[in-house]
């Protein structure tokens, strides 16, 4: 697979995703969804890949509202 201009090969992406993983597993949360989205990574038109949140339960939506909030507040 070729990159798009002006991006890489999705290394980028991989390291956010790990990134984010790794900071709401700090704070207890788990998004089981969490990746890299392969339709705009895959794309023959040129797009930055994006990363898929996915989805959660209510006990983690809450809890990332917590977090959200307090870092907020500082």
């Amino acid at each position: 697979m070729t990159p798009h201009p002006g991006t890489n090969t999705g290394t980028d992406t991989e390291t956010a995703v790990a990134e984010l993983r790794a900071a709401l597993a700090a704070n207890g949360i788990t998004l089981p969804s969490l990746g890299v989205d392969l339709p705009t990574f895959a794309s023959t038109y040129y797009a930055q890949p994006l990363v898929a949140l996915g989805n959660c339960n209510a006990a983690a939506a809450r809890a990332l509202t917590v977090v959200l909030r307090k870092a907020a507040d500082r």
